[in-house]
């Protein structure tokens, strides 16, 4: 019977450490997933905050037609594409997005409108 007893208390021992571990493996992570969700969260916000604001750029740009123009940020690179009317447009859109606070690069894939 002592051997029982003792086989039951060395398992619930056994059972504790093992659930002690597994719970503090389990919890570290879960802060760093925490912490890289807010991080692309705020990316995420940031790409959002440069592509509006490039798009009130173009939209207040003398002589530029921004009715089927896209624009996307993504870590200060902006891609432009859709169509304008005529070639000189591409180029003020492309001109007017460099120009814009936070822009670092910018990929012009707008094309000509055929009428």
């Amino acid at each position: 019977m002592k051997t029982v007893g003792f086989l039951k208390t060395l398992g619930s021992v056994v059972a504790m450490v093992v659930a002690c571990n597994v719970y503090a493996q389990a919890s570290g992570p879960a802060t760093d997933t925490t912490s890289a969700a807010a991080s692309v969260k705020a990316g995420k916000r940031a790409n959002h905050q440069l592509g509006r604001k490039v798009r009130g750029v173009l939209a207040k740009t003398q002589g530029l037609d921004v009715s089927n123009i896209a624009v996307r940020a993504r870590g200060g690179a902006v891609t432009l594409t859709g169509s304008v009317p005529s070639q000189g447009q591409i180029e003020t859109a492309g001109d007017a997005a460099k120009g814009v606070a936070g822009v670092t690069s910018v990929t012009n894939k707008l094309t000509v409108m055929q009428q």
